[in-house]
């Protein structure tokens, strides 16, 4: 059992657009989150069948063990991934459902990194994330996710 939190919550409106930070996102079952690229079909997989985009999730406890390994330093918002949480055993989560805040998620995959991600970061984050990207989910309920919410199972 455990007991974590949003950090924080990042959206882009397009493919390669920048992250945006927000303090709270509509969650909508089968489709994603309001105003975020996968939502609005304009990401850069929409077009590509697969299940788990309507949602990602990393630790921040990866995003700060990476600048202490001192491979890389990025911004929450620069990994591209919707929720930053800490406290969140996200890789034991696939097949599972959880919640945050008032919505529940279904952890679906592993969200590992890919050439995409690092052609619009830096170098060597392909190899810094293996098996520790983070988490793709789909929306089983309906809600509002804010920062601090908190996240259990």
């Amino acid at each position: 059992m455990f007991k974590g939190n949003v950090v924080s919550l990042h959206l882009a409106r397009n493919a390669a657009m920048p992250m945006e930070s927000a303090l709270e996102v509509k969650a909508i079952a089968g489709l994603g989150l309001e105003g975020d690229r996968y939502s609005l079909g304009l990401g850069e997989w929409s077009k590509t069948p697969g299940v788990g985009r309507e949602i990602t999730l990393i630790e921040i406890e990866t995003i700060e063990a990476l600048e202490r390994e001192g491979s890389i330093t990025i911004s929450p918002g620069a990994a591209r991934r919707n929720v930053v949480t800490r406290g969140v055993p996200l890789n034991h989560l696939v097949g599972r459902e959880f919640q945050v805040g008032a919505v529940r998620l279904r952890g679906m995959r592993l969200c590992e990194p890919c050439a995409y991600l690092e052609s619009i970061t830096r170098r060597g984050l392909i190899a810094a994330l293996a098996h520790r990207g983070g988490l793709r989910a789909e929306i089983a309920t309906s809600g509002t996710i804010r920062v601090e919410d908190a996240i259990t199972e």
